[in-house]
């Protein structure tokens, strides 16, 4: 078998699974942009928080804000070829329903409230 026969067959064979690791590994100890191990960052509960204060603060007129806005967000990812969405409806169609129902219901609840602070008055 030639040299170059042999080191086909090395090829061919490709690197051993421990191999793999120990490279792996070897990386991960030099690379100083690797990311360390810790507890995950519940950065989304913070942030739904601050979004449910902002709805019971506001009332219909949060709902009103935020569902325009992620309206539009949606609207210009979907006039740009969004057809799937990481929301749990999945299709960008549907969930362009569901905020223009969100905001219907905004306008809905804003009435009402303000129908009843007149009352007050």
């Amino acid at each position: 078998m030639s040299e170059r026969e042999a080191a086909a067959e090395r090829i061919a064979r490709g690197p051993t699974p421990a191999d793999l690791v120990s490279r792996r590994e070897h990386a991960l100890r030099n690379d100083d942009a690797a990311p360390t191990a810790g507890p995950d960052d519940p950065l989304r509960l913070c942030i739904f928080a601050t979004v449910a204060l902002l709805g019971w603060a506001l009332g219909p007129v949060a709902l009103i804000v935020f569902a325009a806005v992620g309206f539009a967000a949606y609207w210009r990812a979907w006039r740009a070829g969004l057809t799937r969405s990481r929301c749990w409806l999945r299709d960008t169609r549907l969930v362009l329903l569901y905020l223009g129902v969100l905001a219907a219901a905004g306008v809905a609840g804003a009435v009402v409230w303000a129908t009843a602070l007149a009352a007050r008055l």
